[in-house]
């Protein structure tokens, strides 16, 4: 029998997103495998009063077990009130780069809120095709969907691609009519994972390629993928006990907040996080040999993740404050 996120307590994204491009501000997307990343994400978004979208991929469901995943995000919600005196905050759960309609469907039946439906990769009416298949599906139960046009380089978990595909803007508006997405996923420079640029290049969201996507679907939800910064204070400390992150560059903050200004809505992060928990854990191991309580390491691990992503809500996406938006 499937379970209705409804009665997990979760939201799906419509309501947000309308009232993130309205405010100008995006709605934070964060991955998580883990009990600790999950703690962190939720402390992190009732202390700035920031709206949250819960992050699962493919990978994560094998790593962490659906049906744990699932009483996760259930305790993620609860977990929220008690620390916020009982109003909580908004969570979506969302299927992240969901590579077929059958991973898809399994989700929604599961209590997701929301998927994307990852077709980036297809002829472009093979990717209308599966979409609007997803669609049908997730409407059904009124869970929102996400579709991808253009295509990110860099590796991240099960996602990977060599080149980099800029979305048409000629492309999005039949794109969007023909498949009923509720937000689309545009690759307009970001790339996935740490490795994203070489020392010396310039990295630059085109700007221009959002505007122009904004005039021909004016208002409807624009989500960017792969847009971790790569704080260079992490690589370092990471280095500097112990790792080798060689040359790894992300994209600059003031670019991210330039976007989440516009009609992007929705920007997902993953590998800064991975960097600042790595961070933490390697610091300890380093500076306390002897240690080997997971407790002791999982913790600092899970309080520079909270801290990383107060500074993104605050200072980055422009979510916090308003978790209680009318």
């Amino acid at each position: 029998m499937a379970t209705s996120y409804k009665d997990l307590g979760l939201v799906n994204s419509r309501a947000l997103f309308a009232k993130a491009v309205k405010g100008g501000y995006a709605i934070p997307a964060y991955n998580f495998n883990n009990m600790e990343q999950l703690q962190a994400i939720i402390q992190a978004c009732v202390e700035t009063e920031s709206p949250v979208i819960l992050q699962v991929s493919k990978g994560a469901r094998e790593y962490a077990n659906q049906t744990l995943l699932r009483y996760m995000a259930q305790g993620a919600v609860e977990y929220a009130k008690e620390i916020s005196g009982g109003k909580g905050i908004p969570i979506v759960l969302h299927l992240d780069h969901g590579p077929d309609f059958e991973t898809c469907k399994s989700c929604i039946d599961n209590g997701f809120s929301s998927v994307m439906i990852d077709g980036s990769h297809l002829p472009y009416e093979e990717n209308i095709a599966l979409t609007r298949k997803v669609v049908e599906y997730a409407h059904k139960f009124d869970v929102t969907v996400e579709g991808e046009l253009g295509v990110l380089a860099g590796v991240e978990d099960e996602v990977s691609a060599e080149k980099h595909t800029y979305t048409r803007p000629e492309e999005v508006e039949d794109f969007v009519k023909r498949t009923g997405v509720d937000s689309l996923a545009i690759a307009i420079g970001t790339s996935h994972g740490a490795y994203k640029f070489k020392p010396g290049d310039d990295p630059k969201i085109r700007l221009d390629i959002l505007a122009e996507i904004e005039k021909r679907i004016p208002g409807f939800p624009i989500v960017l993928h792969g847009s971790s910064s790569v704080p260079q204070d992490l690589v370092k400390i990471i280095n500097e006990n112990g790792g080798r992150l060689k040359d790894a560059i992300g994209i600059g903050e003031d670019q991210l907040r330039a976007a989440a200004k516009s009609a992007v809505c929705k920007i997902n992060i993953d590998s800064d996080g991975r960097l600042a928990m790595t961070a933490a854990i390697r610091k300890v191991f380093n500076e306390k040999p002897e240690e080997f309580d997971p407790r002791k390491y999982l913790g600092p691990a899970r309080t520079a993740l909270k801290e990383l992503y107060k500074h993104k809500n605050i200072e980055v996406l422009g979510s916090a404050g308003h978790a209680y938006d009318k």
